[in-house]
């Protein structure tokens, strides 16, 4: 059986760390250096960087930062957030990342989730699908939760994977920064809508909400922030907590 993940997820802005609620009202939460190495000692099983900003001079401080933590650490390193063409996803790369993080490109852009996965293979592309819902069911938003699309996030995940995403990621606009839980209904329909891993965001606010969402769900990972910026938590008794619940997952050394 597959062991199941949990992936501490750094916002970025301002070279800082960030955290907000439902992706506004964004608040300091310390410097990304500082928890690479708590993480990294914590033994995170990925580390994931998200470029809030998603500037060309925030896309400097992002690479460096990867740069950084590819030094210090050896869990793998997934960064995004704003990426437009091979040549940034190149330059991520480079700079340590394993993965690259795909959101509003995968929707203004598509054809770049194939450019990827033809360059740099398939588990290289994980493809980001920011939603809330509306009167006619879940839309994906794109641009930071700041535009709406008419699609459908398992429709629009399903077209991403014949594309080449290697990995979905998604992550429920409404519950972001709540710690009221997962969306669990759209985590269970999109693990069985696709054929690759599906990493579940927005809403974790305690242990049992992991357990829930990876006991409950066909999802692969969860993500998390606020989980482990605000309270006494991390991965290394969210992962004992979980074995514990029966869950399948990486044993420390």
């Amino acid at each position: 059986m597959l062991k199941k993940r949990v992936i501490p997820v750094l916002l970025l802005q301002h070279e800082r760390m960030v955290k907000g609620v439902q992706f506004a009202n964004y608040r300091d939460t310390g410097n990304p250096s500082t928890a690479v190495r708590i993480y990294s000692a914590q033994d995170a099983d990925e580390l994931v960087f998200l470029d809030i900003q998603a500037s060309s001079d925030s896309r400097r401080s992002l690479i460096e930062i990867v740069r950084q933590a590819a030094i210090e650490c050896y869990m793998p390193l997934a960064a995004g957030g704003g990426l437009q063409s091979i040549d940034e996803v190149r330059e991520l790369l480079l700079a340590g990342a394993d993965k690259v993080v795909v959101t509003t490109a995968a929707v203004t852009h598509p054809k770049l989730i194939a450019e990827i996965a033809e360059k740099f293979g398939n588990q290289c592309v994980v493809a980001g699908i920011d939603y809330r819902q509306s009167e006619a069911g879940p839309r994906v938003w794109i641009r930071c939760g700041q535009e709406e699309t008419k699609l459908d996030p398992i429709a629009h995940a399903q077209n991403l994977v014949t594309q080449g995403a290697g990995e979905i990621f998604i992550n429920c606009i409404d519950r972001d920064g709540t710690m009221q839980g997962y969306d669990l209904g759209m985590a269970e329909r999109m693990a069985a809508a696709v054929s690759v891993p599906v990493i579940v965001c927005g809403g974790a606010g305690n242990f049992s909400h992991l357990a829930d969402a990876l006991r409950g769900t066909s999802a692969s990972a969860v993500a998390c922030a606020s989980l482990f910026h605000f309270g006494d938590n991390n991965p290394i008794r969210a992962r004992s907590y979980l074995r514990n619940a029966g869950i399948p997952m990486r044993v420390l050394k």
